[in-house]
This record gives structure tokens, C-alpha cells and sequence, in this order.
């Protein structure tokens, strides 16, 4: 099993269902790292959000400050992904097709994103810049010194079929559809990830398997560490 000694921080952007989480757990894994699923401080914060009857959309300054106040924890053990916010457990609850349909509310105001950035960084530096980060931005404004950065993304109708096999029998099709086109939409507009910056590398993992993907993020850390 591949390890690496030293600060190894591995940055992974993506759109959704572009598999950025299993790939991120498994390089994680096999690198001997922490896991950081920085989307689910945004899906806590979106619960968080809900559970104090607020409308992100009517009333950003309150979601701001909850944003700032909120007490966020996040297990980063790879494969843990355990996640409390003001001593709730909402585990179960970020993965809520609810959950999902309320996030880009509350992920797209630029104070909201200011603030859980600042305690992303923190959570590197915690786990003394030896860690994967996995979400939006984060090549580029979250961790944009990363060792390894990469994009990855899939083809639109690939990145569906995985969710739906993620979500199980139960999923609604045309509910699914929309939240992924609505989330690329919404996120679109404070965040790219479709073009890698200069110094990512781009991989498209739309007919690669898991196993591939992961090889060739673990052999970008092997040609810097």
C-alpha cells in the first residue's frame, strides 16, 4: 500500500456525481491521510439552516450568522465521515434528498462560502496538512497550494447513473435530474469547475472505474512526494 511521509495535502474539485467522495476516501485510505468531504459542512450548515425555520433566499444575514456561530465537527478518518453541527448529529440527514434541494441556497452566499472556507483551512492545518479535500473551489481558493490538485469530472448522463446507484431503487429520476443540473447551474455561479486553473490536472473519469481513477490520483502524489 502506497504511504506518504511528510505534508501531503491531495485537492479534489468536481461536479456533482463526478465522483469526487469515493475517490477522495480511497486515496485517503491508501495514502494513510485524513478526509476532508467539504460538502458536508455546507449540507450541515443547510440543515442547521432549516431546522431554525430560516429562508436562506429571504434572509442571507441570518444564514451568515449562523454560518459564523455554528459549531461544526467533522470526523475525518477516512470512511468515518461523521458530521455535527451544534451538537446534532445529521450524519443520516446531509444525504437527505431534502437536504440536497435546500444546499445550493445556502452554499451560493459568497459570506456563507467566506466563512466555511476559513474553517476548512483550519481543519487542514489540524491534521498538520496531511489530508484529502473534496468539494468546490478547492483547487483553486481552499487549499490553491496543494502538492496534487486535481478536476475531476464525467459526462452529465454518467455523473446521473452514479448518483442514482448511490441513492438506491427509491430515488425519484426527475427529482435527481434536477438537482444535479440545478446544482451546476447554481454553483456555476460562484465557483468554476468545469476548466481545470493552471497547475490542476484534469481527469475525466466518464470511462474509467473507480480503481483507475484513484491509480492515477495516488501516482500524481508519487510524482511529488
Amino acid at each position: 500500500m502506497a504511504r506518504v511521509n511528510g505534508e501531503m495535502v491531495v485537492a479534489i474539485d468536481g461536479p456533482s456525481g463526478s465522483g469526487k467522495s469515493s475517490t477522495s476516501r480511497m486515496v485517503a485510505t491508501r495514502l494513510g491521510l485524513a478526509h476532508l468531504d467539504t460538502g458536508s459542512m455546507y449540507r450541515a450548515l443547510a440543515c442547521a439552516v432549516s431546522r431554525a425555520g430560516i429562508n436562506p433566499q429571504d434572509e442571507p444575514d441570518r444564514v451568515i450568522d449562523l454560518a459564523g456561530s455554528a459549531d461544526i465537527r467533522v470526523d475525518t478518518r477516512p470512511g468515518y465521515d461523521t458530521v455535527v453541527i451544534n451538537g446534532v448529529d445529521v450524519t443520516e440527514e446531509i444525504r437527505d434528498p431534502r437536504t440536497s434541494a435546500r444546499v445550493s441556497a445556502v452554499a451560493t452566499i459568497p459570506q456563507v462560502r467566506v466563512l466555511l472556507v476559513e474553517r476548512m483551512r483550519d481543519i487542514v492545518e489540524r491534521n498538520d496538512r496531511r489530508i484529502v479535500v473534496e468539494g468546490r473551489d478547492i483547487t483553486t481558493v481552499v487549499c490553491p497550494d496543494a502538492q496534487v490538485r486535481v478536476l475531476l469530472v464525467a459526462d452529465p448522463a454518467v455523473r446521473m447513473a452514479r448518483r442514482a446507484r448511490e441513492l438506491g431503487d427509491d430515488v425519484d429520476q426527475t427529482q435527481m435530474h434536477d438537482q444535479i443540473v440545478r446544482r451546476d447551474r447554481d454553483d456555476a455561479t460562484v465557483s468554476q469547475f468545469e476548466t481545470p486553473a493552471p497547475g490542476v490536472t484534469l481527469i475525466d473519469s466518464t470511462s474509467l472505474d473507480l480503481d483507475e481513477v484513484v491509480a492515477r490520483v495516488v501516482a500524481l502524489t508519487e510524482q511529488v512526494g
